[in-house]
């Protein structure tokens, strides 16, 4: 018996942290208001920058409706970074009013197209917006990322939302990240910590992101690499709120779990690389945004922390109950499971409390599978180019 009962202390333990840290953010998320931005009548020279490898299917859409911002078209220029793009594909985008700039490498990433992007480019810019080749911008976003550079910001991340939720790996999709917006974003910028950036529908100041860029030696997750950089250097990261972008969500669950895998790869090898250096910077500089990033890439993912807490409470509680054990730590699991569901019930905004979304709560069970699996699996693939295939249709499918 003393054997299960530490057992049960340690898993209490360690799933207790991780739920604390995300439902005070969830709750801290919930008094969230986002700051009006003035541009003062200063309107700044923006480059648009959106990498592409294989997007044939969603970038003609994108670059044509990347063309349409409520924004002066002589002070941004929408540049389309063209990675093994078929011949048809670049003559049509050779005929828009964009600059197309055409790479190839043995070993396509995302940051190797964006720094030959900017070695390329004349122009002088004073912001870089980086986008993925799915992405649209909400016509007001642009004006929106100027008017925030006027208050001397050297980053900022917008809204990220769905394009569609066409399917349930879809809504799960864009469930997720309107759980992230709320916790790593709204959240952090309530408590006076940093925005997270996402890797698109990000903006920076230009020249500062071409010298950070430089610096760059990420396979993937270029943009864990430079966030971490930027805290370490101590640089406050925004979040706004209304600048939307619009993202597509995964159709099929290999999607799901390819992503994830890229995903928690990249936090792994971050976490081991910074996080003795960002305690450091936490106890001689009082960088607190450094080290909470640092903490931040070491958390379960959100899926798989709701699945623990709740198979361990269930199993544990019954367990506890008719061995006649330990009443405390049966009260505990309780709590625990309880401040779990409230983390997402406080994350999860209210659009979402539908009949699609209980449809497509039937596939969480298997996402959590795939997350699991993604975890036994995540060996080295931030040293691999996983590209995720987009596609321009959304029609109705399960």
């Amino acid at each position: 018996m003393p054997l299960f009962n530490i057992i049960q202390i340690v898993l209490l333990f360690l799933l207790g942290l991780a739920t604390l840290y995300i439902l005070i953010f969830s709750i801290a998320s919930l008094f969230y208001k986002q700051k009006k931005y003035a541009d003062n009548g200063n309107i700044k020279k923006i480059a648009v920058l959106i990498p592409g490898y294989k997007e044939d299917g969603v970038i003609l859409e994108v670059a044509n409706l990347a063309l349409q911002q409520d924004y002066p078209s002589n002070l941004y220029d929408v540049v389309i970074i063209a990675d093994s793009f078929k011949k048809e594909t670049l003559n049509t985008l050779s005929s828009l009013p964009i600059q197309l700039i055409e790479v190839s490498f043995d070993k396509s990433t995302k940051s190797k197209a964006l720094n030959k992007a900017m070695a390329t480019l004349e122009r002088d810019y004073d912001i870089a917006v980086v986008l993925d080749a799915d992405n649209v911008m909400a016509t007001d976003f642009l004006k929106k990322i100027n008017a925030a550079f006027e208050y001397d910001f050297i980053a900022v991340q917008g809204h990220r939302t769905a394009k569609n939720t066409n399917n349930s790996w879809a809504v799960l999709d864009a469930i997720s990240e309107e759980i992230n917006n709320n916790i790593f974003r709204k959240g952090h910028r309530v408590l006076g910590l940093s925005s997270a950036i996402i890797g698109s529908g990000m903006a920076f100041k230009y020249n500062y992101f071409k010298s950070l860029m430089s610096t760059v030696t990420a396979v993937g997750g270029f943009d864990k690499e430079i966030e971490l950089k930027m805290l370490k250097e101590g640089h406050k990261i925004v979040y706004l709120d209304d600048a939307i972008v619009y993202d597509e969500k995964i159709q099929k669950s290999e999607v799901f779990g390819n992503q994830r895998r890229r995903w928690l790869s990249a936090q792994l090898h971050y976490f081991r690389k910074d996080i003795l250096t960002a305690f450091k910077h936490l106890l001689f500089k009082g960088n607190l945004d450094y080290f909470d990033k640092a903490i931040q890439f070491i958390q379960p993912p959100r899926v798989l922390l709701l699945g623990a807490v709740m198979l361990c409470s269930v199993v544990f509680v019954s367990t506890n109950y008719f061995l006649d054990n330990q009443v405390s730590l049966t009260n505990y699991w309780i709590v625990l499971a309880v401040a779990c569901v409230l983390s997402f019930v406080f994350s999860v905004p209210t659009s979402f409390y539908n009949l699609k979304t209980l449809k497509a709560l039937i596939r969480l069970p298997k996402g959590m599978l795939m997350m699991l699996l993604s975890l036994l699996k995540i060996k080295g693939a931030n040293k691999t180019f996983i590209h995720t295939q987009h596609t321009s249709g959304t029609k109705e499918t399960d």
